[in-house]
């Protein structure tokens, strides 16, 4: 019978990096607030870490220029795996976001903790990228993340929106962070909100 002899450094990463592979698994039980397009049922956020990540692709036209396609791909496939310890903080809950700053931290810490040190360094580098906004590829990429759920909701006629009362002067609110990072998609997205309000999906 053939067998694989690993020297003991390398068993150590490789089990390092399978505890991590078995953690981020997690992340396809967190049910997020948002529902399908179809409004069947309600996405878990790995589903939605991976359709953000393909709208990076899809739309990556509409980044500005030079901006690096690759590493917004890469920060959005990351960027809530702390929601496996925070789990899905709403947007439009002044409390819970409030307190979403230091729990996901905490998660960030022991999640990327799991990895051998140069690799978490790496991916705890994209999440802190993500969430500061200060380059062109976090702004884009964060843009994405809430371009997704205007789409939804628009689709799913309000979806969310009228079930937790949200109000189009907060959806717009969420529609300047989209600006910032694609001026092209900020102008689509308010058009979905002011439809939306035309349609009475959104209360003014």
């Amino acid at each position: 019978m053939l067998r694989v002899t690993i020297a003991p450094e390398e068993d150590r990463r490789l089990n390092a990096q399978i505890a991590f592979a078995v953690e981020i698994d997690k992340l396809k039980r967190i049910i997020r607030r948002n529902h399908l397009i179809d409004g069947s049922r309600r996405e878990n956020t790995a589903e939605h870490s991976w359709y953000v990540g393909t709208l990076a692709m899809v739309l990556g036209e509409h980044a500005p220029p030079g901006t690096d396609l690759q590493r917004v791909v890469a920060m959005l496939l990351v960027h809530d795996l702390v929601e496996i310890d925070a789990g899905d903080t709403f947007i439009y809950d002044p409390v819970e976001v409030a307190a979403q700053a230091d729990v996901e931290r905490a998660a960030a810490e022991r999640i990327f903790g799991l990895l051998p040190a140069e690799q978490g360094a790496e991916l705890r580098a994209l999440w802190d990228e993500f969430e500061a906004r200060e380059t062109p590829e976090a702004r884009f990429a964060k843009a994405l993340d809430r371009f997704a759920p205007i789409l939804a909701n628009h689709h799913t006629e309000g979806g969310t929106w009228p079930l937790f009362k949200v109000r189009a002067s907060q959806v717009r609110e969420k529609v300047r962070i989209i600006e910032e990072g694609s001026p092209t998609l900020g102008r689509y997205a308010l058009e979905l909100v002011e439809l939306s309000v035309a349609r009475g999906h959104l209360a003014e």
